[in-house]
Formats: C-alpha cells, sequence, structure tokens
C-alpha cells in the first residue's frame, strides 16, 4: 500500500484523502477553456489530467467553455478547441456546458453577496481603483462608495443591467478587506459594464463577471469536487474560497494549482501568433511549427504521442521547462512500429543500371516494417533507371564513405548489388546521371552469401515514381538566440520551412490527409491536410529518424 501511495502525484494524494474523509463522493473534474483562441500543447497537460483523474476515480468529466469575456471569443474557437479535446481522446459524451448559459446564476449571486453586505457599486475610474488597491508592501485604502447602502447598492446593479451606464462608469466590487496582504482580497472588481455582442447570449447583457467571480460560480453549479487549474491561480484561491463559502455552496469545491507545461523555444502567446497569422509568417493558427494542438496533430504527432509525453512530464507544483527533443521522443517512439517504411528521394539525381534490360520491370516484395511483420508486404516497382539521393554519390569521396563512387559497391534497398562506373555532368558541372551495374545473382531476399558491402542506399523507380512536395522544418524560433528579441519581438528563424519537390514511390498514391509514414533515413512524414491533393501530394516532415535526447532513467 505504501508503494501505490508514493506513487501517486500530489493531486491524487490529495483526493484519496478527500475521499476516505468522506467530503467526496464522486470525483468530478472539469477542463474549462477560453474560447480566445487555438489550444496549445500546455492545455494538453491540463485536459489530460482533468480527464484522466475523472477516469481514475470513476467520476466525471466537464468539459465547459469559460465565455464570460465577450470581446475575443467566437465560434471559431469553440469548434477547435472541441475537436482537440476529442481529438486527444478526452470523451466529454453529454457534458459540454458554457459559462455563458449561467449568467442568470452568476448575477443572482452578486445580488446575494449585495443583500449580505458583502457587495458594492464603485464608481471609481479604473486608474483610481489602481491607485486606491496599494502596492505590496503598502495597504489599500477603502472606496468612497464602499458604504453605500444595501438598498443603494441593489438598484446601481440593477441599473447596470438594464444598461443605464456607460462602459467603465460604475463597477460591482466585492467587499473584503483593503488591508489585505494578497492584493486579490482587496475589494477585487466581480462585474462590469460592457456592451457587447456576445457569441452564445447575444445582446441579452451588458453586464459581465469577471473571472475570478465566476469561475468558482461555475465550478459549484456543476458540482465540481476538485477545480485543477495552473500555479498562477495559487494566490487568486483565497478569493475562489471566499465566494463558495459567502454564497454558502453546501458542497463547495476545492480549488488545486498545478505547474503549467512549458515547452522550450516554442510560441504559445496567442498575441504573438496573432502577429504572425496576421503578418503571413504563418499560414493559420495550424501551421506545423507552430505547437497548438491543431498544429501538431497537421504535423503528424499522434494522440498517444502527446500523452505519452504529458506522462513522462508529470504532475508537480514545481514549475520548469522541458525541451523540446522530448516531444519529438514520443512522437518517435510511438510512430517507429506503426507506420510503414518506404523510399522518397528528396534530392533526386537519376541512376542508370547500364546492363539492367531496357523496358523490363519486375515487382519486388518489400517489408513494410522489418520491427513489425504484422504490417505486411508490399510491391515495389524496379528497373533500369532510378532516382537516389544526391548525396549518395561522390566523385571523391572521404574516408568512410560507403556509398556510391566510381569503382564502389553498394546494396540497392531490397533489391541488387551495384557497382558505380561513373557520372554525367552538364555544362555547369552538375552531376545530371550516375551509372552503374548490377549483379543479377545478388537479388535481395534470394540467400545470396557471396561478398559484402558497406554501404546501403535507397531509391525510386524513376518511370513509377509519383512528384510530391515534402516541407521540412525547423524551429520557428532561433534557438541560440533565445525566444524573444530586446524589443520584445520574436527572434524568428528564417530557415524554418524548407519546401522540395521530391520522388515518392508508387505506393503513396493513395496516401490521404493525416497518413503518416517514415521515409527510409529521411524522417517521419504525414500527409498534409490543408494543401495535400490526389494529384499533387504534400507531405510534412513530422521529425527526423534521430536524437540526441535520451529519455532520464
Amino acid at each position: 500500500m505504501d508503494n501505490e501511495v508514493l506513487s501517486k502525484n500530489f493531486i491524487e494524494q490529495i483526493i484519496d484523502k478527500d475521499i476516505e474523509e468522506g467530503h467526496c463522493k464522486v470525483v468530478k473534474t472539469r477542463f474549462p477553456p477560453e474560447p480566445n483562441g487555438y489550444l496549445h500543447i500546455g492545455h494538453a497537460k491540463s485536459i489530460l489530467l482533468n480527464y484522466g483523474l475523472a477516469k481514475e476515480y470513476g467520476g466525471q468529466f466537464n468539459m465547459r467553455f469559460d465565455d464570460t469575456n465577450p470581446t475575443k471569443e467566437k465560434d471559431e474557437f469553440v469548434e477547435s478547441i472541441k475537436a482537440d479535446v476529442e481529438w486527444l481522446g478526452a470523451d466529454y459524451e453529454d457534458r459540454l456546458f458554457f459559462a455563458s448559459d449561467y449568467f442568470q446564476i452568476m448575477y443572482e449571486a452578486a445580488v446575494k453577496l449585495i443583500k449580505k453586505g458583502k457587495a458594492y457599486v464603485c464608481d471609481l475610474t479604473a486608474d483610481e481603483i489602481k491607485e486606491y488597491r496599494g502596492t505590496l508592501t503598502e495597504p489599500g485604502k477603502n472606496s468612497p462608495y464602499r458604504d453605500r447602502t444595501i438598498e443603494e447598492n441593489l438598484e446601481l446593479f440593477e441599473n447596470m443591467k438594464n444598461g443605464k451606464y456607460a462602459d467603465g462608469e460604475k463597477v460591482l466590487r466585492a467587499k473584503i478587506d483593503m488591508s489585505s496582504p494578497n492584493i486579490n482580497m482587496r475589494d477585487p472588481i466581480i462585474y462590469r459594464v460592457a456592451h457587447q455582442y456576445h457569441h452564445r447570449q447575444k445582446d441579452a447583457w451588458c453586464i459581465y463577471p469577471m473571472y475570478d467571480f465566476a469561475h468558482p460560480i461555475e465550478d459549484a453549479t456543476e458540482g465540481i469536487t476538485h477545480s485543477i487549474c495552473t500555479l498562477e491561480f495559487e494566490d487568486h484561491r483565497p478569493l475562489y474560497d471566499w465566494v463558495v463559502t459567502e454564497l454558502e455552496y453546501e458542497n463547495p469545491p476545492k480549488q488545486i494549482e498545478f505547474a503549467k507545461l512549458y515547452l522550450t523555444n516554442v510560441v504559445t502567446g496567442k498575441r504573438y501568433i496573432k502577429k504572425l497569422v496576421e503578418d503571413g509568417i504563418v499560414d493559420g493558427w495550424d501551421d506545423p511549427r507552430l505547437v497548438s494542438l491543431a498544429a501538431l496533430r497537421r504535423r503528424g504527432f499522434t494522440p498517444e504521442s502527446i500523452r505519452k509525453f504529458v506522462d513522462i512530464v508529470g504532475v508537480t507544483k514545481a514549475n520548469g521547462s522541458v525541451e523540446y527533443p522530448m516531444l519529438e521522443y514520443c512522437i518517435r517512439e510511438d510512430l517507429k512500429l506503426k507506420k510503414p517504411r518506404v523510399m522518397a528521394i528528396l534530392d533526386p539525381v537519376k541512376l542508370i543500371i547500364d546492363n539492367y534490360p531496357e523496358g523490363q520491370t519486375e515487382m519486388l516484395d518489400v517489408d513494410n516494417n522489418l520491427e513489425n511483420p504484422e504490417l505486411g508486404k508490399r510491391k515495389v516497382p524496379f528497373g533500369r533507371e532510378l532516382y537516389i539521393e544526391r548525396e549518395d554519390f561522390m566523385e571523391e569521396p572521404p574516408k568512410k564513405y560507403y556509398r556510391l563512387f566510381p569503382g564502389n559497391e553498394v546494396r540497392l534497398m531490397n533489391a541488387y548489388f551495384v557497382t558505380c562506373t561513373g557520372c554525367v555532368k552538364d555544362e555547369n558541372g552538375n552531376i545530371t546521371e550516375v551509372h552503374c551495374t548490377y549483379d543479377p545473382e545478388t537479388k535481395s531476399g534470394s540467400g545470396f552469401e557471396g561478398r559484402k558491402v558497406k554501404g546501403t542506399i535507397h531509391w525510386v523507380s524513376a518511370p513509377d515514381a509519383v512528384k510530391a512536395t515534402a516541407r521540412l522544418y525547423e524551429n520557428i524560433i532561433d534557438e541560440e538566440k533565445g525566444v524573444y528579441n530586446e524589443d520584445g519581438s520574436l527572434n524568428l528563424n528564417p530557415n524554418s520551412l524548407t519546401t522540395v519537390e521530391c520522388y515518392v514511390e508508387p505506393s503513396l498514391t493513395s496516401a490521404k490527409a493525416y497518413d503518416s509514414f517514415q521515409f527510409v533515413r529521411n524522417g517521419y512524414f504525414c500527409v498534409d491536410c490543408k494543401d495535400s491533393r490526389a494529384d499533387n501530394l504534400v507531405f510534412n516532415r513530422i521529425v527526423s529518424l534521430k536524437s540526441s535526447f535520451k529519455l532520464p532513467k
């Protein structure tokens, strides 16, 4: 039993204690994004943590949109977030909620606080409220409107609701303690006037609750038992507890904070991504160079790889950052046994086998994945003219270069031994053809046990090759310079995207959006879901084949 307890994270230990002491019968958690942008890799941790806890304890998981701020919220973001959560496998079944559906409940809660003498309407401007708030070392001072009568506050608040005041003219504030050492408790604003159109409630409201007031009410209304949030809300917890206590909820939710997931050298800030999109540097919130969940999905990351990544990172109380190569490690581990290994030539030069019969094509049996025989075999055409990678031939090679050079013999993967006899160049000295001869006795799988060769190269049959586009990605941030310049702008990597015309074997003709493959020696690639067409395949490189990253023991 002790070992089991030790293996649990601190949140699980809190929940276990709550269950043991009778404070919680059914564990209920939620993921509450604001629909003002696309989710990123950091949100995946919150989604999977909240969903995982509900599943672990046989409880309930709510998907709730925290749509209490109408200025930046859009239905586009609602739909993208739903797609991301479902893609990650967090099943919310029929438990989809919108905070804006609770606006009447929140309004009545505010009226209850006013009647208890715990809230008042304040006429100070935003600057004056800030000035009155004090500092970390100096207490604040009371608003001159703090002692309005309950009756006056009720009337003014109703007038706010009925649209009698301009934006910013009046606010409703909680009456707590202007000398509290926690600035969040110094009579925080809980309602503001905002004549804004709401994406769901339309023009029904012209006052909107502030997040710190709305969120605990949302949790309590849904019967959430454990409100799991990130560390920046730790200082807000006393206000969360104050709200649920003063509103006298019978079974108030408990807020628990955990460390955010920070990934090195990536852009997650919504205003930065918005600018990248508007400036045309990326082609949308799902550009594969970003780490929004939509971008990772488009690039070819799998839900399993994200879940593995989040699991390795773990749940802690201390903030820290994670190296991007760890995420790449997780996708390699997930794909290596699942995906076919196919041949694609990204920088082609023609290879001609001079002694192979002209016009002849033979179909070779090729394993889809040598490490996973269950993936079976496929037929690959082979003939006299092939494409190989330009780097696989050198006229004057350095030592330990085992690929093609005049006089050297190599194996053509899954085919024959060939010996290089020379090359042809154009008037500029560029190599246009490499020539060789083959030994028909050396066919792969024939049991040939003669001479050994040190080099094996891949190829694609030239007459059968399918022309395609490959997009090769690097980090969008210049990693040597860090994320930001001194002026706050992003240090962008000018080489974050390289597009090349390539040739792939004909088995890929039927590849569909999101299908992924290992391109031998070139990495894992995924069919782009936006730009790829049956007659113009586009592949995104998910990740290269090798990394210096080692999983910590």
